[in-house]
């Protein structure tokens, strides 16, 4: 018997160990007050990978004095709690309203953490998360596996509409955007003199184009840039890359696209095929963006084969 016991024992404690619930991974969120009363949780300036959790978004939230605007809620159920925590640590205030800037998975995944608030966005932002939100999931779920865990498509339940908006101490303006996807919410904090320009604008990293209208896009960047300067205000926090900064990344993101569509005609014009246009160098600045290379051949495998039929119908 005293044999048995130690490996009885042993195969207890294993058996305890392995029924109890795994924990979820720890994104270490490290909010970062940018302005009075404005926190800001910044992603890595990367593609999605395991080693970042898929976490490669800038969310934010605001405390009003009459509840917390959240802005974006992470790509995954533990992101959103997590934020949520951080939320209450430093507020201490109840969430009012939940704003999602997109369609895009990372802007709304962590909705499931605020459930009884429930997610606000632009109608077209609302179809487009429920139409591919299932996608969005097995997609994130292949790339970044455990850091998913519990997660599920939760789409913005509340339809917005643009305009002011004030709420507490603080006075907002949402502006519809286009051409990233088809509805970019752009949110203005008149008081912070912060504009949060959702996906329309990368800084230091290449675009996203999966739903990309590239003339709709360079409109919105000139409405933006004008807003930029008939608001005075004085920082534009993109959702992806470096977070702080002025309109240098709204010039970057121009450049970028223009250059990216140029090449795209030119190449169509000449013939080249799909694995051709993949293959051309990238110049700098951009070849040392982030998310280079897995980024920009997806640019091009998204927006390529719509240049060829362009071309062969003239």
């Amino acid at each position: 018997m005293r044999r048995v016991l130690p490996s009885l024992l042993l195969w207890l404690a294993t058996a305890a160990v392995c029924a109890a619930p795994a924990q979820p991974p720890d994104y270490r969120l490290a909010p970062r007050e940018i302005a009075a009363g404005v926190w800001l949780l910044e992603g890595a300036n990367a593609d999605f990978a395991p080693e970042n959790g898929c976490n490669i978004i800038n969310t934010a939230f605001l405390d009003t004095g009459d509840g917390v605007v959240v802005i974006n809620t992470g790509p995954s159920r533990a992101y959103g709690e997590q934020q949520r925590r951080a939320i209450a640590a430093l507020t201490g205030a109840p969430v009012r309203l939940v704003l999602n800037l997109n369609q895009h998975p990372d802007y709304f995944f962590g909705n499931q953490a605020y459930a009884d608030v429930g997610g606000s966005a632009l109608p077209a932002t609302i179809a487009g998360a429920q139409r591919e939100g299932a996608a969005y999931a097995d997609n994130l779920y292949r790339l970044c596996g455990d850091w998913m865990r519990g997660t599920e498509p939760a789409p913005p339940a509340h339809a917005l509409e643009a305009g002011p908006r004030t709420i507490g101490r603080r006075t907002l303006e949402l502006i519809r955007l286009q051409g990233h996807t088809d509805a970019d919410l752009v949110l203005l904090d008149r008081d912070a003199g912060i504009v949060f320009a959702g996906g329309l604008v990368f800084r230091e990293r290449i675009p996203t184009t999966p739903h990309a209208h590239i003339g709709r896009w360079l409109d919105s960047l000139a409405r933006l840039q004008a807003l930029m300067e008939q608001s005075g205000a004085r920082l534009l926090v993109p959702s992806h890359g470096p977070a702080l900064g002025g309109t240098e990344a709204i010039a970057q993101t121009r450049a970028y696209l223009q250059w990216l569509d140029g090449r795209l005609r030119q190449a169509a014009a000449q013939g080249r095929d799909l694995a051709e246009v993949m293959a051309m160098p990238v110049p700098e600045p951009f070849a040392r963006w982030g998310a280079m290379p897995a980024e920009y051949l997806r640019n091009v495998i998204h927006l390529y084969p719509a240049h060829e039929e362009a071309a062969l119908g003239q």
